[in-house]
């Protein structure tokens, strides 16, 4: 019944907002004559275009900034809904002095075009500078920080894992698990999820070759038109996707001793209709980890030991392809749809001495996972004449399939061997519905307004072939509205609620809840390019087949892992105080937040006894709460115009307690730093050099020591720059890298140690063809659950999914 009523009351919230300001003419508001602005901007030297330079439009007489842009890759900017008067453009760009030109519109004549506007360069020696209008590598915009990863030739090569480590606010560590400020995110590929995300997201991440991802948004602060999910934040990785008139694509290829990577993209448009497709392999050879593991524990007044040492070796594979269909029915109504499919597997044998309270065996262990997914989307927009007006109504249909299954053989001088076995198969079915509706009253105010509905059935055979199931269905139904206005013609804010309300059925016992998220974010233009914001939002994470799975992963029999069907969802709220500015080429963009989740969902080790063995289970909890301060500080400055610098360094506390259960973790401190320094040379030639350094990571039971990697690459653009060769080094010092990890109990201790070979070397190739021309479409996006960590390294304590 409240579903009923949610659905309903949004439904009203929309169809009241459409009938009070109609779609074509806004209700019979004032009209306001208003035009454009348009200016080339070239580089005084070459006479190049100077793209995605920054365009500011100032009033004179009350020196207020009122529109901005970004020049496109031929130098053009346009300022659209421009009212007449007398303006100062001001233009900036990294590496190019500072420009303003004196404008000005009238009713009689309300288009303007200001002509071709030179920036000249910073460095001394003119004329030795040849500009090349590299797109920069970080963008900071009002309300996420975008990472151009197609503009670093380093990550070539690498999978989408690779790319993120270098993300400002982000750390990954070796299996991929990727936190923002020390707290989990959602994952969006292009706007929407995926159902491949639906299980792991570490092992999702490593599907996607580096080189079709185009670039990564990180949201701090989700307004309340997002799915709350997503305690830390949101990530969109955008992939190369493209519309262009007529045929364009590219091909990219990477072969090393590490992994190959291979992509395609094919992007054709003709009047009215486009099509798009793509291809991404990905193949990494069998690495050999060296692995000791040592558990210890005090059962009964009697303590046991168990040590294991040996190796693994698990390759991977994995492959997706994509195509997609775009119609422009007329002027103001548009359908497209489009279906992406991935497979992944990875996995392989190991074999490792077993001490068991001084009794030696050896255990053969073979481990496999495969994971495949199918995602198709059908969206329709309307929009109308009134600038800013638009309705979508989006269809989204996600069905997977993944498999885990393992083999242990043990041996002992003059007795049989043993044999354990298991296998998990899970499905997972989401189907979700969406309507969305923006109304701009004015210039400066803006109602978004939505409802949602998915609806997820998830069924996982645990049994080994028994026939036992755990059948989980969940339900949510959402309604939001958001408000943007101005509350001055320099503070603007954007305050918004979501409602929603869950039912869940999991093995025939049922839950429901219902929830409200409010966010609201207000921001200040100081002067020129300087902004303050403050921001506060309430979200959640609800856990997904990962968590809750009860499937008993014996890939180590000794540390086996299981999931926890009773896990309550985490709440979270987040309060965060922003300061962004360019100062002569420089970018700086530095926060300080707040953040309080209670619930929080944290893997829990239990020391055991079976068949008079020593094990430790592990299985995930909801621990307690947690509480967490934390700053992020990011600069990039260009000592000259083809030299880039770069650095971010993040730091934030972790503190979990919980009184009932006696957990008080005490506060430590988290920090991750990243520094990166790229050069381009005169003949097409680049060079770039980075490092990451992450601290040790915590959990209320243990720590895992930190890490750190460093890389470098050259590439060199050829025929006529259509195409680039280049090398990679990914540590060249270091052979390996060292995972320590320590857990403790009151009654034991696990200690792992694993030694990774990560060292690599590679070459890479790409080649573009056409006039490439973005366009956004606007999908649906089911950011509500949490998503999985992929457990262990090399089959030691992984987790079926």
């Amino acid at each position: 019944m409240k579903r009923v009523l949610l659905l309903f009351i949004g439904l009203v919230m929309m169809l009241s907002a459409k009938a009070q300001f109609p779609m074509a003419m806004g209700g019979g508001s004032k009209v306001t004559v208003t035009g454009k602005i348009t200016a080339v901007v070239l580089d005084s030297i070459t006479r190049k275009p100077v793209d995605y330079a920054t365009v500011a439009l100032i009033k004179v007489k009350d020196n207020k900034s009122v529109n901005g842009a970004i020049t496109d890759d031929k130098g053009k900017a346009v300022l659209q809904n421009v009212a007449p008067d007398q303006y100062k453009l001001t233009l900036g760009f990294m590496g190019y002095k500072t420009k303003t030109v004196m404008v000005k519109t009238t009713p009689e004549r309300p288009d303007l075009n200001a002509g071709t506007i030179l920036l000249s360069p910073t460095s001394g020696n003119l004329k030795e500078v040849e500009i090349t209008g590299q797109k920069a590598m970080i963008e900071n915009k009002v309300d996420k920080l975008v990472y151009n990863a197609e503009a670093d030739i380093t990550n070539a090569g690498g999978d989408a894992t690779d790319v993120m480590r270098k993300v400002p606010m982000l750390s990954v560590d070796i299996n991929g698990n990727v936190q923002m400020r020390g707290s989990a995110v959602r994952v969006l590929i292009n706007g929407k999820p995926s159902g491949t995300m639906a299980n792991s997201v570490a092992d999702a991440l490593k599907m996607i070759p580096a080189e079709q991802i185009k670039s990564v948004e990180v949201i701090t602060s989700p307004s309340a038109k997002y799915d709350a999910e997503g305690s830390g934040g949101i990530i969109n990785i955008i992939t190369k996707k493209k519309t262009a008139e007529g045929v364009s694509g590219s091909v990219n290829a990477s072969a090393g001793t590490r992994s190959n990577n291979g992509a395609f993209n094919l992007n054709a448009k003709t009047g009215r209709l486009s099509v798009t497709t793509s291809l991404g392999l990905n193949q990494a050879y069998p690495q050999k980890s060296s692995v000791v593991v040592l558990n210890n524990a005090v059962i009964n007044g009697v303590n046991n030991t168990t040590s294991q040492t040996g190796y693994s070796d698990w390759s991977r594979v994995g492959y997706n392809g994509s195509g997609g269909l775009d119609y422009d029915i007329n002027a103001y109504n548009n359908i497209s749809s489009s279906v992406k499919y991935n497979h992944f597997s990875n996995g392989g044998p190991g074999l490792y001495e077993v001490v068991t309270n001084g009794v030696v065996s050896h255990n053969s262990r073979d481990m496999d996972m495969s994971f495949n997914n199918l995602d198709w989307n059908v969206d329709y927009k309307k929009t109308s004449k009134k600038e800013g007006e638009e309705f979508t109504l989006s269809a989204q249909l996600s069905t997977g399939r993944n498999g885990s299954d393992f083999t242990n053989i043990f041996s002992n001088p003059n007795q049989p061997d043993l044999i354990i076995k298991g296998n998990n198969t899970g499905k997972n079915n989401e189907y979700t519905v969406q309507a969305d509706y923006t109304y701009p009253f004015s210039k400066t105010t803006t109602l978004e307004t939505g409802m949602k509905g998915i609806f997820r059935n998830i069924i996982s055979d645990y049994g080994q072939g028994s026939g036992q199931n755990f059948d989980y269905d969940q339900n949510v139904g959402a309604a939001y509205g958001v408000l943007a206005f101005k509350i001055t013609p320099k503070i603007s804010a954007k305050a918004g609620l979501r409602a929603e309300y869950t039912k869940i059925n999991a093995a025939g016992a049922g839950n429901d809840y219902f929830n409200l998220f409010p966010s609201v974010v207000v921001s200040k233009t100081i002067k020129g390019m300087t902004t303050i914001k403050a921001s506060y939002n309430r979200r959640v994470q609800r856990p997904s087949l990962f968590y809750l799975n009860p499937f008993r992963n014996e890939s180590d029999v000794f540390n086996p892992v299981q999931g926890n069907p009773n896990l309550a969802p985490e709440l979270t709220d987040n309060m965060e105080l922003g300061y962004s500015t360019y100062i002569k080429g420089s970018v700086i963009n530095a926060s300080v937040f707040y953040r309080r989740t209670q619930d929080v969902i944290e893997s829990s080790i239990n020391p055991i006894i079976e068949g008079g063995v020593n094990k430790n289970l592990t299985t995930y909890i909801n621990v307690g709460t947690s509480q967490s301060y934390g700053f992020n500080v990011f600069a990039s400055y260009n000592p000259k115009p083809k030299w880039t610098l770069m650095g971010n360094f993040g730091m934030n506390t972790y503190d979990v307690t919980n009184p009932a259960d006696h957990i008080k973790t005490g506060t430590f401190l988290n920090y991750t730093a990243f520094a990166r320094s790229a050069y381009a040379l005169s003949g097409g030639w680049s060079t770039e050099l980075w490092g990451v350094i992450n601290s040790p990571r915590r959990t209320f039971q243990g720590r895992t020591d930190k890490m750190y990697f460093y890389g470098a690459a050259v590439k060199k653009e050829i025929l006529n720059k259509k195409a680039t060769i280049g090398l990679n080094v990914l540590n060249p010092f270091n052979r390996d890298l060292v995972i320590n990890t320590v857990n403790t109990t009151a009654t034991s201790n696990q200690s792992t140690n694993i030694h990774y070979p990560l060292r690599s070397f590679g070459i890479n190739f790409s080649y573009n063809f056409g006039k490439l021309k973005f366009t956004q479409k606007k999908k649906i996006n089911n950011d509500d659950i949490k998503q999985g960590e992929q457990q262990g390294q090399g089959g030691i304590g992984g987790q079926g999914k």
